[in-house]
C-alpha cells in the first residue's frame, strides 16, 4: 500500500472514531483512547517518515502540518484531561474534529496529489511499508509513548528537527 493510500485509510478510520463519539456517549471514554492512540500513531508516521521525504516537495506545507499537528496534540490532551460527562467534553470533540478535518482535507486535495506526482509509485510504496510497520507499532504502545508530557512541547517540536536547515542561511530563528 502507499503512503498515501495508508494516510488516507487511517483518516477514514480517525473520521469514524469521531461519528461513533458524537452518536454514542456510553462508550466516549474507550472511544476518546483509541482516538488518541490512532491519531498519535498517525502523526508519528508522519512527522518521522513521511514529512521529511516531502520537504523537498513543498517545504511550506510540511511546515504547516507540523504545526497543525501541535495543535491536534493539544486538543487532544484537553479532551484526553475532560470528563466525558462534562459540559466542555463534546465541545472539546467538535474542535478537535474541525482541526482534523482541515488538517485532512489539506493533505488529500493539495499534498497528496503533489506528492504522487512527485515521488512515484515505488517510492511511495516503500514509505508506505515503513509507516505501516511503525504506525502498528506506536497505536500499540499507545498515545502516553508517543507524545510528550505537558502543553509546552509537542511531537511535531521534536520530530520536525529532522528537517534539513535551508542552504541560503536566511532562516530565522524559531520562537
Amino acid at each position: 500500500m502507499s503512503a498515501t493510500e495508508l494516510l488516507a485509510k487511517q483518516h477514514r478510520t480517525v473520521e469514524h472514531i469521531f461519528s461513533k463519539l458524537e452518536s454514542d456517549h456510553s462508550k466516549a471514554e474507550e472511544l476518546v483512547i483509541e482516538l488518541a492512540n490512532n491519531l498519535a500513531a498517525h502523526m508519528t508516521i508522519e512527522q518521522e517518515i513521511f514529512y521529511p521525504a516531502l520537504q523537498n516537495i513543498d517545504r511550506k506545507q510540511v511546515y504547516e502540518s507540523y504545526e497543525e499537528h501541535a495543535l491536534a496534540e493539544v486538543a487532544l490532551k484537553r479532551l484526553l484531561a475532560a470528563d466525558t460527562e462534562s459540559d466542555e467534553f463534546q465541545a472539546r470533540v467538535t474542535a478537535l474534529k474541525e482541526l482534523i478535518q482541515h488538517h485532512v482535507k489539506e493533505e488529500e486535495e493539495e499534498l497528496f496529489p503533489e506528492v504522487e506526482g512527485a515521488l512515484g509509485e515505488e517510492k511511495l510504496n516503500e514509505l508506505g511499508a515503513e509507516m505501516k510497520e511503525l504506525f502498528d507499532k506506536v497505536v500499540t504502545a499507545g498515545f502516553d509513548t508517543a507524545v510528550p508530557r505537558g502543553f509546552a512541547k509537542t511531537s511535531a517540536d521534536v520530530s520536525k528537527k529532522v528537517l534539513k536547515k535551508p542552504q541560503n542561511g536566511s532562516r530565522k530563528k524559531a520562537a
